[in-house]
């Protein structure tokens, strides 16, 4: 069985479904049995959840806006 410590190197390739059939048979009987890594992997998911939600970043639309202010200014 896994320990604490192996399962949390491996929890952000079990979320990301990149560990082979045993590996991720691992993940899973460590969790059955331990309420604290579940709650890890429960934490790792929302932070997940989070970060898809989150807007586009700024500096993106920083640059947009500079070429725009950019073009404006060209212009007599």
């Amino acid at each position: 069985m896994l320990t604490c410590k192996e399962l949390a190197e491996q929890a952000s390739l079990y979320l990301d479904k990149d560990l082979g059939f045993g590996e991720q048979l691992s993940v899973r009987v460590h969790l059955l049995m331990c309420r604290h890594c579940r709650r890890f992997i429960h934490q790792l998911r929302l932070s997940q959840a989070v970060i898809r939600e989150y807007p586009e970043p700024l500096d993106t639309q920083l640059d947009e806006l500079a070429k725009q202010l950019a073009e404006r200014h060209k212009q007599p």
